[in-house]
């Protein structure tokens, strides 16, 4: 928010309620909306300005810890920054355990309280990506590859890891006619190879896919089209 539409606003609120709120200063520094947003396990902390508009030479600061513990960690990547995130990864890359992020501000020689977050457990709040999908025509049939994606961690080898390795995924597979323009679900399972068989000749047929968490009865948005032309 730029300093004039903080002013704006500060306007319109003394005009709405006739009342100039007179709270500390950092107090109203303080980070607001504090929170975590993770997908595929990649872990981003994430807030906003307080309600008094820090200035462009504001600069934030982030801990975290883990739940149970008493003491706040620092993340040294994130101790004095301009941005309104901040990669915590690394630092809950136990997937089962519970975190807990928090944010302050300084600005102009004053320095705000912290802003805590709810507690969060990435193994329940993670969203996972549609699945990564392949199509071939392969005699008048169509053979789709699907992998779960791959998640920011390796095993004791080196192997990076995917979602499999913390979830049951099932797979859903869905087949397009292009000149019916319908769309029907072809396949689900646990398979990540699917052969489609039964198709039209000299058509046009477009495949996407999506994966099913049913264990916390989520699943993940379509992915993109894959078109091929059936010969």
């Amino acid at each position: 928010m730029t300093p004039k539409q903080c002013f704006l606003g500060f306007l319109v609120s003394v005009f709405l309620t006739g009342v100039v709120e007179t709270r500390p200063a950092h107090e109203s520094l303080k980070p607001q909306r504090v929170h975590f947003q993770s997908q595929n396990f990649h872990n981003i902390l994430h807030w906003q300005p307080g309600r008094a508009c820090a200035s462009n030479s504001s600069a934030y600061f982030v801990q975290y810890k883990m739940y149970g513990q008493r003491q706040w960690r620092n993340k040294e990547d994130c101790w004095g920054i301009r941005e309104f995130f901040c990669d915590l990864t690394n630092e809950t890359s136990d997937a089962q355990e519970a975190y807990y992020g928090r944010v302050s501000t300084a600005s102009a020689g004053i320095l705000s309280g912290w802003t805590r977050t709810q507690r969060f457990t990435p193994w329940w709040e993670t969203k996972i990506d549609p699945p990564v999908m392949n199509v071939t025509q392969v005699n008048g049939s169509l053979l789709v590859i699907l992998h779960a994606p791959n998640i920011p961690y390796r095993n004791q080898k080196g192997k990076n890891l995917s979602m499999e390795n913390y979830y049951e995924l099932i797979y859903r597979v869905f087949i397009i006619n292009n000149s019916l323009e319908k769309e029907r679900k072809v396949y689900e399972g646990a398979h990540r190879v699917v052969e489609i068989e039964d198709l039209t000749p000299h058509s046009g047929y477009c495949v996407v896919a999506e994966i099913y968490q049913p264990m916390l009865d989520r699943r993940s948005q379509k992915s993109e089209e894959r078109c091929v032309e059936i010969p």
